[in-house]
């Protein structure tokens, strides 16, 4: 992982307009550190692919990391996860636009266990809390994270729940990570960092805006293997998550309620369009086979027939790189007794092969051939 002032510049690369993973990780391969893309020579820039508002952005004073962040860096526990750190999910990788980093406050190893998502109402009933709470609290203690978005209501209770489990929870933020929202759950942001992670991928000082919670529940549904819906209304954000969830190959759980309970209406809806229902959390382990997680075989992307992307125009060196990996998971180290090449060039091209969905990366710090299913089923 990044360190000392690499960690503040990915803050600043977090902030560019314009960044994305694959542009930023072909000029990585270029210029090296995360360091010399802030304030590059205009040649330099020209050089990495780096065009347009980006480069006005990291060529200018704005670049510049604030004291608030270096405090905040200089504090325990707080960590900046880029995008091709060992330490970034899984699953979150393989998302469309994914998060050039994380701010994360807690145990970053709570980020690579297999998480389920929990979410609902924010008025939800009696019932709902303490179907939340013994779900939560049930599921924690057989080996799932529970993740959630810290909002009242549904999401506090599935927090409690998995705390009171002795178990992992993530709280997904729709601000900046230093701030407190809702400050009713003040006392939970502290539990969590002890005892999971508080996560989220907007800079500091990023206030609650409405548009931030749409995007914080895309986050939600990416790092989980599954979303399971207590009590939403049918306009909910809950159903939003899990919309994105299905949408993104994950499972999906509804909890069935009373036809006169407006809070289940949501729920029937999801159950209507192909949501799991369930009673009891062994439901959802039965569904749910998380010990696929450890594996290699685990796909990082949606599950479904693809075609492999085309080599055709492909660098050799990325070509003999790919060559050199097989299906089996081998180290960094491995690949550059395979290849040759240098230590930093086996990792930039990985990470390339990576985006490109080439090569999924394993626990361990390792990587495998992407083996693509065909048409009839067979590898």
């Amino acid at each position: 992982m990044w360190e000392g002032d690499d960690s503040l510049a990915w803050t600043t690369l977090a902030r560019a307009p314009g960044l994305d993973a694959t542009v930023l990780a072909r000029a990585l391969e270029i210029l090296g550190q995360p360091s010399a893309l802030i304030g590059a020579a205009p040649a330099e820039y020209e050089r990495a692919g780096i065009a347009g508002p980006a480069r006005a952005f990291l060529a200018g004073a704005a670049a510049i990391a604030g004291l608030a962040e270096r405090r905040w860096l200089d504090s325990p526990h707080h960590y900046v996860v880029p995008f091709n750190d060992a330490h970034y999910p899984l699953l979150l990788r393989s998302l469309p636009h994914c998060p050039l980093v994380l701010y994360v406050c807690g145990r970053l190893d709570a980020l690579s266990d297999p998480q389920l998502a929990i979410v609902g109402s924010r008025n939800p009933t009696r019932q709902g809390r303490d179907t939340a709470f013994d779900f939560a609290q049930y599921l924690a203690q057989r080996g799932l994270g529970i993740t959630s978005g810290l909002a009242e209501g549904i999401d506090t209770w599935a927090h409690r729940g998995a705390l009171e489990g002795q178990g992992i929870t993530l709280g997904v933020l729709g601000t900046g990570i230093d701030q407190t929202y809702p400050p009713g759950n003040a006392h939970l942001h502290r539990e969590i960092r002890l005892q999971g992670a508080l996560i989220s991928e907007f800079p500091l000082g990023t206030p609650p805006r409405r548009s931030n919670f749409p995007q914080r529940n895309r986050l939600i549904a990416a790092l989980s293997l599954g979303t399971l819906v207590v009590e939403a209304a049918r306009r909910s954000g809950s159903l939003i998550t899990a919309r994105l969830a299905n949408a993104y190959g994950r499972d999906v759980f509804a909890v069935p309620g009373s036809i006169h309970n407006p809070l289940s209406r949501g729920c029937h809806e999801l159950i209507k369009s192909g949501a799991t229902l369930v009673e009891t959390a062994d439901d959802i382990l039965s569904e749910l086979n998380f010990s696929a997680f450890f594996s290699s075989d685990f796909p990082a992307s949606p599950a479904g027939s693809k075609q492999p992307p085309p080599t055709s125009g492909m660098d050799k060196d990325h070509k003999i790189l790919l060559d050199a990996l097989g299906f089996d998971p081998v180290d960094l180290d491995t690949l550059v007794v395979r290849t040759g090449f240098k230590p930093e060039a086996v990792s930039s091209m990985v990470l390339i092969l990576e985006l490109e969905g080439h090569v999924q990366a394993a626990p361990g710090g390792r990587y495998s051939r992407v083996a693509y299913r065909r048409a009839g089923g067979e590898r």
